[in-house]
Order: C-alpha cells, then sequence, then structure tokens
C-alpha cells in the first residue's frame, strides 16, 4: 500500500483539493472506498469551500483520525478529541497557524484573493507540502494511537 503522504501529495497534483487528498489517502486502508472518500471530503478544500478557514489538508486529516480511531457511541469521544487536539496542536507548531489564508498569505474568500493565491502559485508551491505534512502527521498519530 502506497505511503500516505506520497497518496496524498499524488492525488492532489492530480486536481483533487487538500482535504479529499488527504483523506482518500487513507480511506481504502480503513475500509472505505476512495470514491467516497472524495466525495465527503471534496467541501472541505480551500479552508472549507475556498472560505479561508481551517486548511483542507487539516480537515482531511481529522477525517482520516476519524475514520480508523473515531467514536461509535456517545461515551467514547474522548479518544478521538485527544487525538484530534494533537493533531491540531501539532501542525499548529509545525506551521504557526491552522487556517488556510494564514498558510498560504492569501484570502482566497474573495475572487482577488484567490487570484493572488494563483498568481503566486501557492497552490503549486505551498499546498503540496502542507497535504504531505498533514497526511504524514496523521499516519504518525495512528500508529502511534
Amino acid at each position: 500500500m502506497e505511503n500516505p503522504a506520497e497518496s496524498a501529495g499524488k492525488r492532489f497534483s492530480e486536481g483533487f483539493n487538500c482535504a479529499q487528498a488527504v483523506f482518500a489517502a487513507f480511506a481504502p486502508r480503513y475500509g472505505l472506498e476512495e470514491k467516497t472518500a472524495l466525495k465527503i471530503a471534496s467541501p472541505f478544500g480551500g479552508g472549507v469551500a475556498r472560505r479561508g478557514e481551517i486548511c483542507g489538508a487539516v480537515t482531511g486529516a481529522l477525517l482520516a483520525l476519524g475514520l480508523k480511531e473515531g467514536a461509535e457511541t456517545p461515551a467514547g469521544k474522548e479518544h478521538i478529541y485527544q487525538l484530534a487536539g494533537e493533531f491540531l496542536r501539532r501542525f499548529t507548531a509545525e506551521h504557526g497557524s491552522l487556517l488556510c489564508r494564514d498558510l498560504i498569505g492569501c484570502d482566497i474568500s474573495t475572487p482577488e484573493g484567490h487570484q493572488q493565491a494563483a498568481d503566486k502559485k501557492v497552490f503549486a508551491t505551498v499546498c503540496p507540502a502542507l497535504v504531505r505534512q498533514a497526511a504524514q502527521m496523521a499516519e504518525s498519530l495512528l500508529e502511534e494511537a
């Protein structure tokens, strides 16, 4: 099975959004068809529907953590909250923010900001590394869990 970071990077380079790329890298490993994972994660790219909020790579990683370690009962939530919290802590420590607009230096929620991001080529220079790193962090946490 392909390394999740490599798989996520490949999917992103194929044109899938950051959330799709990360979540789909884990889905088959944990019993979800890749096609279904791509559909589930599709609204989360660009900081949730290109709003520049929480990074889609982060969202994809959180979905992957939930797929493997998520609660099936109301009483089981604490474990996934701890795991997700640790992911968020590590990502923030590494990148300084969880917000797409902060990470890429552009507010893609506006047409002007999206054009600025395209002009600066952040989708080809900044985002691929964030996608691979989010997948790697998720994989490390799942190995530790």
